[in-house]
């Protein structure tokens, strides 16, 4: 049942709200954006000898870049699992599913008419690329830190992915970040969790359908007016 409620001392009538992001989903985000942050300003003195020699102390720096990356897959794991995990199995469901439609927008570089479900195909990519990259960091970053136990071209190759999808990664994070910043009440939904339902109407109709449809009322049914037969059994 989506939340529907209004903004304390809000008028009657004032825009109902939709839950888009529950707090499962936000604190798993945010824990998953801080992890690359960290990575992100772990790797820098490892890859740039000028920064290094700045910041120092590559031994420490090293530790705690690989630990994150570790650590990076973890939010988002436990957010998927358990009860609690939901909503965001249901969003993971929906990136896995593409219309024609969808796919026909990407191509088009979204010059195309489209009742857009939750994320447009754009978010959709973007989560499927980004859930690829972190396996693909934490498959190449083992190599790179146990490197003694792979052969030679493994080493060779995973470093050049690691570093290669880093910078493609990064250029990405980064466009989203803009993309979010110029479009306030979808990265309002990150942070508070909710929606005006007149936004999702006008951003997400597919999703804003489904989710008031689910959330209609049952209307109550009428008494039904005994037979005649029932009111002769009474009165016997």
């Amino acid at each position: 049942m989506p939340e529907k409620t209004r903004p304390s001392g809000a008028r009657p009538g004032a825009p109902l709200r939709l839950l888009r992001f529950d707090r499962v989903q936000r604190a798993a985000h945010w824990a998953n954006a801080a992890l690359f942050g960290l990575l992100v300003l772990t790797a820098l003195p490892l890859y740039f000898p000028s920064v290094e020699r700045v910041v120092g102390r590559h031994v420490l720096v090293a530790t705690i870049h690989v630990w994150a990356g570790i650590a990076w897959p973890v939010p988002l794991l436990v957010s998927l699992i358990g009860p609690w995990g939901a909503r965001m199995r249901r969003d993971v469901r929906r990136f896995n599913r593409w219309t024609r439609r969808e796919l026909d927008w990407l191509w088009h570089f979204g010059n195309v008419d489209l009742e857009k479900d939750k994320f447009n195909p754009g978010q959709k990519l973007n989560a499927v690329f980004i859930g690829g990259a972190i396996v693909v960091f934490l498959g190449t970053g083992v190599v790179m830190k146990w490197f003694g136990l792979f052969p030679v071209d493994w080493r060779t190759g995973a470093t050049f992915v690691h570093e290669v999808l880093a910078f493609v990664v990064v250029a990405v994070v980064l466009g989203h970040i803009l993309m979010a910043l110029t479009h306030r009440d979808a990265l309002r939904s990150m942070v508070r969790g909710w929606v005006t339902v007149a936004w999702a109407r006008r951003n997400a109709p597919r999703w804003a359908r489904e989710e008031l449809d689910g959330a209609r009322p049952t209307e109550p049914t009428a008494p039904r007016s005994p037979t005649p037969q029932r009111r002769a059994a009474s009165r016997g």
